[in-house]
């Protein structure tokens, strides 16, 4: 059984830095989302 706690080590790092990674994705498309948001503010107010 010893054999195996490296496998299982190795799956869980993997499993937490793919998370890991999917959060920082989205957190960049939220930046994105949150600058879209405020350009399309600045249009709303200029047409006014």
């Amino acid at each position: 059984m010893d054999d195996n706690l490296g496998y299982l080590f190795a799956a869980f790092a993997v499993t937490w830095l793919m998370i890991a990674g999917y959060l920082y994705y989205l957190n960049g498309q939220v930046k994105t989302l949150r600058e879209d948001i405020e350009d399309f503010e600045e249009q709303a107010a200029e047409g006014r």
